[in-house]
């Protein structure tokens, strides 16, 4: 008889002590995302006094986008090859890919090479954040989502501090070039645990029509075991249908506001994490002191997420995202003066905390707007069309930088923490919009936004 057939077998309780084994690959993977996404920030300075590469501010900033640009095909990507190989083995695919690319910049002898070595990262990097994000919600307590989501992303600050700290003592002594070699990392080391002991995910598992391995990994965390109406959708027409989802009466206003929300925070993420320490440098701050205003912004950040997670479990993920949206505009604007060190460290600092975390909670939003059969597609597109923002956002400060108007890249990310605040504000009326003002059953993780 099919276990699908039989009574639920014993489980453990749905604890956050169940989700850790997920949680701590998923950290794992994300950390050397993070690490990777601020080497070119932590090394750019160096590799701009490297006359023998040819890397100019203006061809840097557009190198910045062909990463991103790399990060949005691959996250809009990832859920269709998704459906034949799996979200472990797509993780593992984009943690080998990103180390590749990580390889050829190493070893490019100019512009070209390195870029292309930045898009092959950004292939594999735009593909794993979603997949993390949307298993680490899948295996979490429903009321622990936010909560859930800002400890994941620590490892991504995590990940930006190691990349600082190797452009602060590896580039200077070995060269920026071993900064990209300690890249590959990640393939040496997270791709066998993950290989080793990542679950695939239970709604993967029924979509492909795998039930009683699919109720195998229910049980062993703690899941309720998934149904049809869980399960994503599989297949080129099953992803179509999915995206048709998204613009339901109940969120088809909501959707257009959360990729807008999004691609304001990922201007304000990758611009700062690729540009923060040429602008600090060209404001007249010393090499070392502007390379570790990128440590210190990733340190904020940790303390942010940990702090937003708590609050958006509590008072709502759409409100906490809001709030720290403006504050994040307030910080930019801080940094557009000359202030004494020791001031600017605590105002980096500071707008680290609100920064890094305002975007997260975009993240944790979806779950209140999205079914459980629609989460990875609403995620995937809310970080997918995001990513747009990650490639206007260090094309547009290197414009800036190469007409010698860096300090207007303050005033840039001012405008887009205004906006992704208003963004984000106006999705809870646009779900009461969309059902005609009538109250509708919330999503399971109602509690973690609006």
């Amino acid at each position: 008889m099919s276990r699908s057939l039989t009574p639920p077998a014993p489980r453990p309780p749905h604890t956050l002590r169940t989700v850790f084994p997920v949680l701590a690959l998923c950290w794992l993977a994300v950390f050397f995302d993070g690490m990777d996404v601020n080497i070119y920030g932590a090394v750019m300075p160096h590799m701009l006094d490297d006359t023998g590469l040819g890397l100019t501010p203006d061809s840097a900033g557009t190198i910045g986008s062909w990463t991103t640009f790399g990060m949005l095909i691959g996250a809009l990507t990832a859920g269709n090859l998704t459906d034949w190989l799996g979200r472990r083995l797509m993780l593992v695919a984009s943690v080998s890919l990103f180390s590749a690319g990580s390889a050829l910049c190493a070893v490019a002898g100019d512009v070209a090479l390195f870029g292309a070595g930045r898009f092959v990262s950004g292939l594999g990097l735009g593909g794993l954040m979603p997949l993390c994000l949307a298993m680490v919600l899948e295996f979490a307590p429903p009321r622990r989502a936010a909560l859930t989501t800002g400890l994941l992303m620590t490892s991504y600050h995590f990940g930006g501090m190691a990349a600082t700290g190797l452009g602060l003592t590896l580039a200077p002594a070995a060269g920026w070039r071993w900064v990209f070699w300690a890249g590959v990392l990640p393939a040496l080391i997270a791709v066998p645990l993950l290989l080793r002991l990542l679950p695939e995910s239970p709604g993967v598992l029924l979509a492909r029509g795998e039930r009683d391995k699919a109720d195998a990994v229910a049980d062993r965390f703690g899941l309720p075991r998934p149904t049809e109406v869980a399960a994503p959708a599989a297949g080129a027409a099953g992803r179509l249908a999915a995206v048709r989802e998204l613009f339901r009466p109940e969120s088809r206003w909501a959707t257009p506001l959360l990729w807008l929300a999004s691609f304001c925070g990922l201007l304000l993420v990758y611009g700062i994490s690729t540009w923060l320490p040429q602008m600090m440098r060209a404001s007249g701050y010393g090499l070392n002191s502007s390379v570790s205003f990128l440590l210190v912004i990733n340190a904020g950040g940790i303390v942010g997420l940990l702090i937003a997670g708590r609050v958006a479990d509590r008072f709502g993920a759409v409100r906490v995202s809001a709030i720290w949206f403006v504050l994040t505009a307030a910080g930019a604007l801080l940094l557009k003066a000359h202030l004494p060190l020791g001031v600017t460290y605590v105002v980096v600092a500071v707008t680290g905390v609100w920064l890094f975390s305002a975007q997260v909670m975009v993240y944790a939003a979806t779950n209140t707007v999205y079914r459980d059969s629609e989460r990875a597609a609403g995620l995937g597109w809310v970080t997918g069309v995001g990513r747009t923002g990650a490639v206007v956002g260090p094309w547009l400060i290197g414009e800036l930088a190469a007409s010698g108007n860096e300090s207007w890249g303050f005033t840039t990310f001012a405008l887009a923490g205004l906006g992704g605040a208003l963004a984000i504000c106006l999705v809870p009326a646009a779900r009461r919009f969309g059902r005609g003002g009538t109250k509708a059953p919330a999503p399971v993780a109602a509690s973690a936004g609006s």
